[in-house]
């Protein structure tokens, strides 16, 4: 990716691929995050909570003491494992619909991870998580000092509802005369939500892009969505098919 700017919406970032290809990543906001938090907190306090009360009944104080331990560890350690191996997503993020990635829209990596949670302390100096709710109001994407820090974003995925409405939206409000002779396709298979932008993206900036460069582009995404002529469109005509994905996305 070659990074992001603001979209004419504050939560939405508009990224592009060397590709030249743009698609939008919808930042989670303060309450949304508050309450994916609310949920991993309740799951880490039952956790731990079984944990000491278990050892405690089985193994006495060393058992309290090694308790302690692995409290300690579910504690700080929590969020940034399931970050890493759950793709992106705590049982919190999963629940209400969002993810955390890196700035430029890939998989968060295992040591952003790692430096978002240690910086967690900082975000929520003396248990008030008055920092890190400043720097979210305050800041593009909604970042908080660690997100800053680690170079990454909390979004919503591709099975959040509300941001997934906005791409048929864009396209109904956008006037896109050149989609109005364009038979509508319906691929195959479902397409994913930053497939979706993508496609949507290549729509609206299609005149700027030239019939040869728009095919260029188009042919890198016809092959992944395995494009055949009885998709009503012949193969010779990536673009075409893209822009009819495009006009069956937004409904006309």
């Amino acid at each position: 990716m070659t990074g992001f700017e603001h979209s004419h919406n504050d939560s939405a970032l508009i990224l592009q691929t060397p590709e030249g290809i743009e698609f939008v990543l919808y930042s989670a906001g303060f309450p949304v995050r508050a309450c994916a938090w609310a949920i991993d907190s309740f799951i880490q306090g039952i956790a731990i909570f079984g944990i000491i009360l278990f050892m405690a009944v089985t193994s006495g104080v060393t058992g309290i003491w090694f308790s302690l331990i692995l409290a300690f560890a579910i504690d700080w350690f929590y969020h940034t494992a399931f970050e890493v191996f759950n793709g992106g997503q705590s049982p919190g993020k999963r629940i209400m619909g969002i993810r955390v990635v890196c700035g430029d829209g890939s998989p968060v990596n295992p040591g952003a991870a790692f430096l978002r949670n240690l910086l967690r302390f900082a975000d929520s100096f003396m248990s008030l998580y008055l920092i890190g709710f400043i720097c979210m109001i305050v800041s593009p994407g909604f970042r908080r000092l660690g997100d800053w820090a680690a170079d990454t974003l909390v979004v919503y995925t591709a099975n959040a509802h509300a941001p997934g409405r906005f791409i048929a939206m864009a396209l109904r409000k956008q006037s896109l005369p050149w989609l109005e002779d364009v038979p509508k396709v319906f691929p195959s298979r479902p397409l994913g939500y930053e497939e979706k932008q993508a496609i949507h993206m290549f729509a609206c900036r299609y005149p700027l892009l030239g019939k040869a460069r728009a095919d260029e582009i188009a042919g890198v995404w016809t092959d992944k969505l395995r494009m055949t002529d009885s998709d009503g469109i012949s193969a010779s005509e990536p673009s075409n098919y893209l822009l009819g994905i495009a006009r069956g996305l937004g409904g006309g």
